[in-house]
């Protein structure tokens, strides 16, 4: 529609100026004595049109003329910019196939073009980031060829280059050269020098998702399993990984923090600084009682953190794997209740009624004959664990069962039943 009113306007000034010329009658006379010319106005408003014309030509002629040498210093300029370029792109190419020789090499040809740039009075734009950059993946190629000298020098040159640059650019050029250095550093098992980095940064980029991810690696690897934790939650508050991994790895940080704990109040402060969603995890459950009873706690605070989980374990619809059921069955073993205790006929009374809704439950039948073996009730004992030994598959409560047959054999002063039950124990033992 545009082109249409243009060229429709085209039309009408062509059609007026052939108008005005035709009906033009109007002359222009020159006087040069003893001559007098006469023109045409038409003629003579067509000529001054083309001395106008051919002024501003050779003007624009003149303007290009001279301008040639800095047209010829700008391309220049864009050649030597483009080949610094093409060394990046071609180092950063290279990184990514593998060939970190030659990543090296077209870093440091980069690097060697933008000083010649440099050198000759040719400032580029964005030359701080470009310099740095190119220090970072000479830096990079240096850490995969295991050139730990080399890696610290351009390391130190990128900080150096990237503070010569603005303010918003001079603080991305820095946080991502130290969040490199820090991951350098977790390569070569250097966990405390890469969590002095990454506590260097500001609070703002620490809160990221990749310093976060760094900071996790580093606090498992120095041996940190409460910073660990701390920084696996908040990923997990940011969906840094599936639920089902979250939980995972919160498991696993805590049963770490768990083998770390030498103290019974640590291992009781650890179990109250949990969430309830995590108490009521089986194997955080399991191993929290565990470890309390080996230090020494009392086994009457380390069973209120196993009631809760008495309806999922007796479940038929649990989906607890065998080691976590296993290592639930020691726990509670071991927080059993002392004879003399007020709670002990019910925890007896609750352990044989689990026994009696899944009787063909193996671990259940042992339970259930180490609480009486605990209550002398020698011939229940007895009879109970005699049927648990022969459908337990975990070895420690397999031994432990035959162990506690032997002893039983000893009382009833059966040495021939007591020696094959030893036998059997530290066949069990063996495999």
């Amino acid at each position: 529609m545009r082109a249409a009113l243009w060229l429709i306007s085209l039309f009408a000034l062509a059609a007026a100026a052939a108008w005005l010329a035709g009906h033009n009658q109007g002359t222009v006379t020159l006087f040069l004595a003893p001559y007098r010319v006469d023109f045409s106005l038409n003629l003579v408003l067509l000529v001054l049109s083309l001395v106008v014309l051919v002024v501003v030509l050779a003007q624009q002629a003149l303007s290009a003329l001279l301008s040639l040498p800095k047209q010829a210093k700008r391309w220049r300029l864009q050649q030597k910019e483009r080949a610094a370029h093409a060394e990046m792109l071609d180092s950063i190419s290279q990184f990514m196939a593998g060939r970190f020789l030659r990543a090296r090499k077209s870093a440091q040809s980069a690097l060697e073009k933008e000083t010649l740039l440099r050198d000759s009075g040719l400032l580029l734009d964005h030359a701080v980031s470009l310099r740095t950059v190119a220090h970072i993946m000479v830096a990079e190629s240096a850490h995969a060829l295991q050139d730990r000298e080399l890696r610290q020098t351009h390391w130190q040159e990128a900080i150096q280059s990237a503070k010569e640059g603005q303010s918003s650019e001079r603080q991305a050029l820095t946080e991502g050269a130290q969040l490199r250095a820090a991951r350098w550093l977790l390569d070569d098992r250097d966990a405390s020098g890469s969590l002095g980095l990454l506590k260097a940064l500001p609070s703002a980029t620490a809160r990221r998702m990749v310093a976060m991810r760094l900071q996790l690696k580093a606090a498992r690897l120095a041996g940190q399993p409460a910073k660990a934790l701390d920084t696996a939650l908040l990923l997990a508050k940011h969906r840094a990984f599936t639920p089902a991994t979250a939980n995972s790895l919160v498991r696993s940080l805590i049963l770490e923090w768990l083998m770390h704990t030498h103290d019974a109040d640590a291992v009781q402060r650890l179990w109250l600084s949990l969430t309830p969603a995590q108490r009521n995890m089986p194997d955080l459950a399991a191993e929290a009682a565990l470890r309390l009873v080996a230090l020494g706690g009392s086994s009457a605070v380390a069973r209120p953190w196993l009631q809760p989980l008495w309806a999922s374990l007796q479940s038929q619809q649990s989906n607890w794997t065998s080691d976590q059921l296993t290592r639930m069955v020691q726990a509670m073993e071991a927080s059993a209740a002392d004879v003399r205790a007020a709670d002990a006929r019910q925890w007896l009374a609750r352990v044989e009624t689990a026994q009696q809704a899944q009787p063909q439950d193996a671990r259940w039948q042992y339970l259930a004959g180490m609480v009486c073996l605990r209550h002398q009730l020698w011939g229940k004992a007895q009879s109970l664990l005699a049927q648990a030994v022969k459908g337990l598959q975990a070895p420690a409560l397999k031994r432990q069962a035959w162990c506690a047959l032997a002893e039983l054999a000893e009382q009833r002063q059966e040495p021939e039943a007591a020696a094959q039950a030893w036998k059997q124990a530290a066949l069990v033992s063996q495999s």
